[in-house]
């Protein structure tokens, strides 16, 4: 045999065991030989490393899984949101927007009708100071009635005129037809 038939050695020879080998060559110890011989072994991988590294990778897979659903669910609830949800809103916005004028305008016109009733309540304390209280101004009114008719003299003086304030009228505020109004013009 030539010399590469001797580095080569038979499959059969691979798979004895050690007693059932042939004897080793001149200078190589038993050890070398036997190690020689378990390089040219093919090594099975390890099993179970190789069960749990398809394990851990079957996980990922799992929660790669997840995570694609998660966003396209995600994507799904964005778009509807722009598409549905958000058109919505902007509406629901304007009619807010409306509501919260009509509250402006009720807010200025009760502020006017506090005005105008504390102008009114100053007006009345004047006028009561000016005539008296009720009992009083009945008193006197007897008492010019009884005086008047004893002496037979001149009728008491005109009452002084007073002349009403021009006050707000609900109507320019709040037309009878405007929506929303409890009832309708007659």
């Amino acid at each position: 045999m030539s010399s590469a038939g001797n580095q080569r050695r038979p499959a059969v020879e691979v798979m004895l065991r050690p007693e059932e080998l042939p004897e080793s060559r001149a200078g190589t110890t038993d050890e070398e030989s036997w190690a020689r011989r378990l390089d040219r072994c093919p090594t099975p991988p390890p099993r179970e490393e190789v069960k749990a590294l398809e394990e851990t990778i079957e996980e990922l897979l799992r929660r790669l899984d997840e995570f694609c659903g998660i966003t396209d669910a995600i994507r799904s609830d964005t778009s509807e949101i722009l598409d549905e949800t958000i058109p919505l809103i902007k509406g629901k916005v304007m009619d807010m927007n409306h509501v919260y004028a009509k509250v402006d305008k009720l807010e200025a016109f009760v502020k006017m009708v506090a005005h105008h009733i504390s102008f009114l309540e100053a007006q009345v304390l004047e006028a009561e100071k000016s005539q008296g209280t009720f009992l009083n101004t009945v008193c006197k009114l007897f008492q010019r009635a009884t005086a008047s008719s004893l002496k037979n003299s001149q009728p008491p003086s005109a009452a002084r005129s007073y002349d009403l304030p021009k006050l707000y009228r609900t109507e320019d505020f709040f037309p009878v037809n405007d929506v929303g109004t409890k009832y309708p013009t007659h």
